[in-house]
């Protein structure tokens, strides 16, 4: 599948440490957010995170900055899909555009019980989102 932008998103104060630098965590989160951005492609299910491979961050990431995750899925499974998030910061004052990390990150379709079930079954969240 191509690479799509799941997420973009502007650092803000509120996410940097006393450096001025945003702090890893806040990048994990998006990270989550943007595997499930790309797993719901394949099925409008309930979508866990399984697990996110190590992670190592090779830049920096500032306040200011535009930080895009984009994401493609690597492979399918009966529930299963593996995707990998790759994270790019579009820096505040000169536009350059530099990869911070990528990530692989493996979300789970499950039903309300928590027990997965098959990504092309029929639709388990309606139109009202999660209590359907």
């Amino acid at each position: 599948m191509n690479e799509t932008t799941a997420l973009s998103v502007m650092m803000m104060p509120r996410d940097a440490n006393v450096y001025g630098t945003i702090f890893g965590g806040i990048i994990l989160s998006y990270i989550d957010q943007a595997g499930f951005v790309e797993a719901k492609r394949h099925g409008i299910h309930r979508w866990v995170t399984a697990s996110i491979e190590r992670v190592d961050f090779t830049k920096p990431v500032y306040v200011g900055d535009v930080v895009r995750f984009k994401t493609k899925t690597l492979k399918t499974g009966r529930s299963s899909v593996l995707i990998e998030v790759t994270v790019e910061a579009e820096r505040f004052n000169t536009h350059d555009r530099v990869v911070v990390t990528t990530a692989k990150i493996t979300m789970i379709s499950v039903n309300e019980e928590g027990k997965s079930i098959p990504f092309d079954s029929p639709p388990t969240v309606g139109e009202q989102g999660l209590n359907a």
